[in-house]
């Protein structure tokens, strides 16, 4: 994976992540937490896929 692509999945489940992570009364480690930061990247992930099977890539210019 790309440099590119991991700071677009990065910024696609930190979207993800902040609704559930502003309803949390703490920020420490827990469980909770991971388990939130995971789900996000998950989500994300299957996006990014659903996007790239729907759209082809760009054909390199000769």
């Amino acid at each position: 994976m790309d440099e590119g692509r991991k700071r677009v999945l990065g910024i696609m489940a930190s979207i993800l992540a902040a609704r559930k992570l502003c309803q949390m009364d703490s920020t420490r480690p827990s469980p909770a937490l991971n388990a939130i930061i995971a789900d996000a990247v998950t989500f994300a992930q299957r996006i990014m896929q659903k996007i790239d099977d729907l759209l082809p890539p760009p054909r390199k210019a000769m």
